[in-house]
């Protein structure tokens, strides 16, 4: 099925329709208990009688199929939430150093001269060639090229991934290291056929909905993350609220009231210790103990807001279950942990709250705007670089203690790893990292249905509607 035009789509890319078209379809199947189908009739739904993409409908409706697995759940043998569909990744070029058509074929021939492996050669046309199997990537012809015709080409997931957790495998196609991964998803969003996936748990998702029917043990809790805000932009963020109760939700809680916990507590905690580092971001936090272990000790003993507001429901109403709702694939990775699984039962992304809206044939432009009116303005602004470092600075202010906050707002994790590196060294002028993986923040999480510097700006207008709220008023209220 070829891709709705742009203008009429909720999605930045082509890609993230394919694959919420399959996210869809397999919830809807879930609901109507017809599972056992999913593989022998969504690929032909999806790609019908012509391929748009790929060299046959075949392929096409093999690699739907595989994308259908990964919406199920994916491997239960990799315990990692992004995985690779090798057979939709086979159409990037090597990465590496290439001869481009700039090569005038000039007679310096400076590359030839200066590589170590004899690996170029030049032909009858003066022209230069690279022998990959002689290459060892140094870079050298290209430094020495007076016209800058050989470049280092990368491949759009390995260029996405600042921590080079992703190589290529023995058929070209890409490897993660999962022992260097952190989860945050830039792969996933930034590869342009949608090889990379973030495995879903919707299907967790729909069966806690429907064992919630009628059944008045449990009450199910959804925790949306302030990112919401910047999202679903076709509709008021009101309707969206509404939408989410009728899927079968008892209640829609902020994740921004945990985010004002942990800046309470937070501020407290880096008063007393000197130094700190925060425990928002789980791929942030996941960087350091796989990178930087040395650093572990500063990691803020705070429970992350989504975590720290979930365990406060499972206190406060015995027998609810949690679903986080946000933009990051980390989450996917966070709440499976020891630490944090007793409090959050399951995680999907926003892309896969619209596939439960649209499984459902929910239209919510239709429907009546709920309310939220649970944080402050200081923790609906977690969702953007910075957010949090005013935060703690807020929170500092309220419990009156003195301390002479000196914050390092991360944006992105390449800023992560050079404040990072700073503070083993002793090098850091600063007392707190904010640590934020993704560019952005969390507005910039590879969930988000839309990217953008708008994102910021609607974050900003949402924390600004409760801007006369102070934290520990936000706090007060839950008493």
């Amino acid at each position: 099925m070829p891709a709705k035009p742009l203008k009429d789509r909720k999605f930045d890319t082509r890609v993230q329709y394919l694959k919420y078209q399959v996210l869809r379809e397999v919830a809807r199947y879930a609901f109507e208990d017809r599972l056992l189908d999913v593989y022998t009739e969504i690929p032909k739904m999806i790609v019908k009688d012509k391929p748009t993409m790929r060299c046959c409908i075949y392929k096409e409706r093999a690699i739907v199929a595989e994308r259908i697995k990964l919406a199920m759940g994916g491997d239960k043998n990799n315990p990692n939430v992004i995985e690779v569909i090798d057979i939709a990744c086979d159409e990037c070029p090597m990465s590496g150093y290439n001869v481009t058509a700039a090569c005038r074929g000039c007679l310096a021939h400076r590359c030839e001269d200066v590589c170590p492996r004899g690996a170029i050669t030049v032909d009858e046309h003066q022209k230069a060639h690279i022998d990959k199997s002689k290459c060892v990537e140094c870079g050298r012809c290209a430094q020495v090229c007076p016209y800058s015709a050989i470049v280092d080409e990368k491949r759009p997931c390995e260029n996405a991934c600042k921590i080079k957790a992703i190589s290529m495998g023995e058929n070209g196609e890409a490897s993660i290291d999962n022992d260097t991964c952190i989860s945050c998803g830039a792969c996933v969003y930034q590869c342009p056929f949608g090889a990379i996936v973030d495995k879903s748990f919707i299907l967790d998702v729909v069966d806690l909905i429907k064992k919630s029917e009628g059944n008045t043990k449990y009450k199910m809790y959804a925790v949306i993350a302030p990112s919401i805000s910047s999202q679903f932009s076709y509709a008021k963020l009101g309707q969206v609220i509404t939408g989410i109760q009728k899927l079968g939700f008892f209640h829609v809680v902020e994740a921004a009231l945990g985010a004002d916990m942990v800046a309470y507590e937070e501020c407290k905690e880096l008063a007393e210790k000197g130094f700190l580092t925060s425990s928002c971001c789980p791929a942030f936090v996941d960087y350091i103990e796989k990178k930087f272990p040395e650093m572990k000790e500063h990691i803020s003993h705070n429970l992350s807001p989504a975590a720290t507001i979930a365990k406060f429901i499972k206190q406060t109403s015995p027998g609810a279950k949690v679903v986080f709702i946000g933009p990051c694939t980390a989450k996917k990775m966070e709440f499976q942990k020891e630490h944090v699984h007793p409090y959050i039962d399951s995680a999907i992304t926003f892309e896969e709250l619209q596939a439960l809206f649209d499984s459902r044939d929910m239209d919510i432009n239709t429907l009546e705007e709920g309310v939220l009116d649970n944080a402050s303005y200081y923790g609906r602004i977690f969702a953007r670089s910075g957010g949090l470092s005013d935060a703690v600075a807020q929170g500092l202010k309220e419990r009156e203690i003195e301390f002479d906050l000196k914050a390092v707002p991360c944006d992105g994790i390449e800023a992560c790893r050079m404040a990072l590196l700073k503070a083993s060294k002793n090098a850091l002028k600063g007392n707190f990292i904010e640590g934020m993986a993704c560019t952005g923040g969390c507005i910039g999480g590879a969930g988000c249905l839309t990217h953008g510097e708008k994102n910021k700006a609607d974050v900003d207008k949402y924390g600004m509607e409760a801007y006369e709220k102070t934290i520990s008023d936000a706090i007060g209220m839950m008493k």
